[in-house]
């Protein structure tokens, strides 16, 4: 894998990972995590630490069984698909910490079961005609901030007028009279 990659992957906070049952039929979860939890140490390996969960461990099963595994990261809003083909090994790391490459994220807090690492046989950047654009709540907010100033600026507006109307000025009974004019007695 190339720098195109490592950056695409070092900017995601989750992917879909595959694996295979004993009984040869594929399992798919979602693994997910703060951007840059899953690292390159190099061209041919993916780690990343593999967080406390619900505690079924299916996927950690199936690796025992069988270490073939793929994974899909997308990017939603640049229609932009990464899959990898690989061999897992997953480590326990509960008493020694997982190594650097795999470590937990600071300020992140969930506890680190195990390492995995993948060793990286084939990647492919798939056709991105289907992949329908979605945004996380950090990709829209820049898009949204002037409408939020804007949405400021008028409720600014809207209080300042409300204190005008409710002046007592603002109520015809408490206006000073004006003189009338010939025409209008």
């Amino acid at each position: 894998m190339g720098r195109a990659e490592r950056d695409f992957i070092a900017g995601r906070d989750g992917f879909y990972l595959a694996t295979v049952a004993v009984g040869g039929w594929p399992y798919v979860q979602f693994r997910g995590g703060p951007p840059g939890f899953v690292t390159v140490p190099d061209e041919h390996t993916l780690a990343w630490a593999d967080f406390r969960g619900n505690r079924q461990y299916i996927s950690t099963g199936n690796v025992a069984h069988d270490p073939r595994m793929s994974i899909i990261f997308m990017d939603y809003a640049r229609r932009l698909r990464l899959k990898i083909f690989g061999v897992a090994t997953i480590n326990d790391v509960r008493h020694q910490g997982p190594s650097p490459s795999a470590s937990a994220i600071p300020g992140y807090r969930a506890i680190v079961e195990r390492e995995v690492r993948v060793e990286v046989k084939a990647f492919d950047w798939n056709c991105p005609q289907h992949i329908t654009p979605r945004y996380t709540a950090e990709e829209v907010a820049p898009m949204l901030r002037p409408l939020r100033q804007r949405v400021d600026v008028l409720e600014a507006e809207n209080d300042l007028l409300r204190l005008r109307v409710a002046s007592p000025l603002a109520d015809p009974e408490n206006r000073p009279s004006q003189p009338q004019r010939p025409e209008d007695q």
